[in-house]
């Protein structure tokens, strides 16, 4: 769907992306991290074709986005400043976007009513907290039938329930029309719930780009009760970090699981507990940005 190759901006001498890489397949679910200042809204505004970049190609459905009406009408974009005209309601916005999208859905407009009981359609949208205003970008954005939507902090400032909501609406388009989601959030344990694929982004670059399952399958927490000190562990595997409270230590392992298992209790005659359990993408992420140089690759290859 998306097909980003070696994209390179500069801002008055400032390389804001350098040799960008990335693919997003068509029907996934995409998260897109990284810390402040890495890039991704840079990257956001290429990818729904705002800059030109200055090297490299930016191809949606195998066609350049820049200046292209055809491949932006096919596109949802809900950014995370959102901007509503001065006097617009909800019905307002709504006839705006049937005019611009070929493929509005105004059915499932007033059907989705239901979903957003809290709006009124009537009342000025910049009057509406910024939880609602969010409610009304999503609503508005999923009447367009997009074949990619592309959202920056979807659901920051909406309460739990809505939160859900808005995933379950769209995990079910993505079940049922392949939409394909890429998703920028800080919100790393909700990412790792809806994400298929996951790019961790730092100075203007993707470092790693994975399926979360790929990503989780070869790096484990042990947890381990040993009675006699520090347990060791295999030369074969690679101990990135541990720590220990009492007699209880945790180890993140470079490795298959089940084989680090296998191996750490081959090892110790006298554990009393072994636990072996997968990073959390949030996790991977703050060991990544911990590192004075980034050594998540080290950590995943």
């Amino acid at each position: 769907m998306i097909q980003v190759n070696n994209v390179v901006k500069d801002f008055d001498g400032f390389r804001a992306l350098d040799g960008v890489n990335m693919k997003v397949e068509k029907g996934s679910i995409y998260g897109l991290v990284g810390p402040n200042g890495a890039g991704k809204s840079t990257l956001i505004r290429h990818l729904t074709g705002v800059y030109r970049p200055d090297q490299g190609e930016i191809l949606i459905e195998g066609e350049p986005i820049y200046e292209n009406r055809e491949v932006k009408a096919r596109i949802s974009y809900i950014p995370d400043d959102l901007f509503y005209f001065l006097q617009a309601d909800t019905m307002v916005m709504m006839k705006y976007y049937r005019g611009i999208y070929p493929n509005f859905d105004e059915k499932m407009f007033f059907r989705m009513q239901e979903f957003f009981p809290s709006i009124d359609v009537k009342r000025n949208i910049r009057r509406l907290s910024k939880g609602m205003q969010k409610q009304v970008a999503f609503w508005l954005a999923i009447c367009c039938r997009p074949e990619l939507i592309i959202l920056d902090e979807p659901v920051d400032g909406l309460d739990p329930v809505m939160r859900r909501q808005i995933w379950s609406i769209l995990m079910s388009e993505v079940a049922e029309h392949k939409m394909t989601v890429l998703v920028s959030s800080h919100n790393l344990r909700e990412l790792e719930d809806v994400c298929d694929h996951v790019g961790i982004m730092n100075k203007g670059s993707i470092m790693i780009e994975r399926s979360l399952m790929e990503l989780q399958g070869n790096i484990s927490k042990v947890q381990i009760a040993c009675q006699t000190g520090m347990p060791k562990m295999p030369k074969e595997f690679e101990v990135l970090h541990m720590s220990n409270s009492g007699r209880v230590y945790t180890m993140i392992v470079k490795g298959n699981p089940k084989e680090v298992a296998r191996a750490v209790s081959a090892e110790e005659d006298n554990l009393a507990i072994v636990d072996i359990l997968p990073l959390t993408l949030e996790e991977i992420f703050i060991y990544e940005m911990g590192g004075a140089d980034y050594e998540v690759k080290d950590i995943l290859f």
